[in-house]
């Protein structure tokens, strides 16, 4: 992928984008690239410094330049859940039941079929 036309700082091996930190070699073709929304997850970033052949220093100023272009926001719903008192506790979404087969040790074309009627 091509540089984002929006360039806020450019090191030897990485700049700043409108798109998050992408790596100027762009015969990588955005293998690299951590987008915005990715720029706060601890583990892919020590995932990407740790990486051969990738420049610490340029990476770590890249990072630093990126986290204070777009600094990090909560969920808004959370936050506003959070300002009204409601939420104490972060937001567990219940498990949803896991889908069985019942299909194990017959033949499929002795099962019933189904079609979706329009």
């Amino acid at each position: 992928m091509a540089l984002h036309r929006d360039i806020f700082w450019v090191g030897r091996q990485w700049a700043v984008t409108g798109a998050g930190i992408q790596a100027v070699d762009q015969r990588l073709r955005g293998v690299l690239d951590i987008e915005i929304a990715r720029l706060w997850d601890d583990d892919l970033v020590q995932s990407w410094r740790a990486k051969p052949g990738v420049n610490a220093a340029d990476f770590d100023k890249a990072l630093t330049v990126a986290r204070e272009r777009f600094p990090q926001t909560p969920d808004p719903i959370i936050a506003q859940l959070a300002a009204l008192g409601v939420v104490e506790a972060p937001v567990v979404s219940p498990a949803l039941p896991a889908m069985q087969l019942r299909a194990e040790g017959r033949l499929a074309r002795f099962l019933p079929q189904w079609r979706v009627r329009r």
